[in-house]
């Protein structure tokens, strides 16, 4: 299975045109029937029956995307947010493109296009049968898809046309990440690392994770050093392109789902609404609130703060601790 040949295909696929907030914490906890509170919450743009799955900005706005088609925008670092809902299908990715466009991924396989204020959204028909789960915006504009059966998709003409490569093994693709326009990083089922060196043309195996770990996420600051988080609050770490891992320290056993990178350092968020700082070979858990809510993604906010958003419309605004605002990296 570990040399299996590559397989790739061009198709066409078609596009679809369709034309507050200041609290630290909103989530969503339960309180006894009152119409008019129920009124009030309809006209909110975070709902308690939303789960936000990614997180992504330009210089704009930041947009939160997750399930039953919910797209949040904010133009003042979440004080405030304007709601869409382009779709009615889930969204499961999100990324900023270089031209400050972003690209969304829904579960039923199609990628929408938003333009800079992610005021207008497009969807473009992912050609591969595939359960696609991921998506990223490589540094010269191209779109990527990635998900079931190792598939991994690519459009350079903004999803007119299509590549599609699979290393023919029956494993999950979740993780999807640029280096720089040549170089980047696939993570996954049975502890998968796959990487390419020519701007996703092939794809290779970079190494394994040890005991087949199911990656949730990872990041790569270069192509020699990343992490990826998963069950049981494990982090992984490599500097040497993936071939070799090593455990970090975290004092959880929650869920680890995403990490944050930015000036004062590196990120973690997990179950239970828990944000982990990176402090050498450990982890800190700087978040207080213990709550039983998954955190999902997030970024680092001016003066010191942190936007983290995940399940039951938790939106998490974090004030970092100045002691810990330098980076450790």
């Amino acid at each position: 299975m570990r040399n299996a040949p590559l397989r790739t295909w061009r198709t066409t696929g078609k596009a679809v045109s369709l034309a507050g907030l200041s609290a630290l914490l909103v989530t969503g906890c339960e309180a006894p029937l009152n119409l008019e509170a129920v009124r009030e919450q309809s006209q909110q743009a975070v709902k308690r029956t939303d789960f936000f799955q990614a997180m992504a900005r330009n210089n704009r706005v930041i947009v939160l995307s997750g399930n039953n088609g919910v797209v949040l925008a904010s133009a003042d670092n979440g004080m405030t947010w304007n709601r869409q809902t382009p779709t009615s299908d889930s969204f499961l990715a999100l990324d900023v493109c270089p031209d400050n466009s972003f690209i969304a991924l829904t579960f039923s396989n199609e990628l929408w296009h938003g333009d800079a204020g992610a005021e207008t959204w497009t969807a473009h028909a992912l050609p591969s049968q595939e359960q696609m789960m991921t998506a990223a915006c490589a540094p010269d504009g191209s779109w990527w898809a990635a998900g079931a059966f190792t598939t991994i998709q690519g459009s350079t003409d903004q999803g007119e046309t299509w590549t599609e490569t699979s290393l023919n093994e029956d494993a999950i693709l979740n993780n999807l990440q640029f280096i720089d326009s040549d170089k980047a990083f696939a993570t996954g089922e049975y502890g998968l690392v796959l990487t390419t060196e020519d701007g996703g043309e092939n794809w290779d195996y970079a190494g394994y994770l040890p005991d087949e770990f199911y990656a949730h996420s990872s990041h790569f600051r270069s192509a020699d050093e990343g992490w990826v988080g998963g069950l049981n609050g494990f982090i992984y770490h490599t500097t040497d392109g993936g071939e070799s891992w090593e455990k970090s320290r975290t004092g959880i056993n929650a869920p680890i789902f995403g990490f944050i990178s930015g000036p004062t350092g590196l990120y973690a968020v997990a179950d239970n609404a828990t944000v982990l700082k990176h402090a050498g070979a450990s982890w800190q858990k700087i978040s207080t609130s213990d709550q039983p809510l998954y955190l999902r993604s997030g970024l680092l906010l001016p003066d010191n703060h942190l936007l983290a958003a995940g399940g039951r419309g938790l939106l998490l605004n974090l004030e970092i601790p100045v002691a810990l605002s330098a980076s450790t990296d």
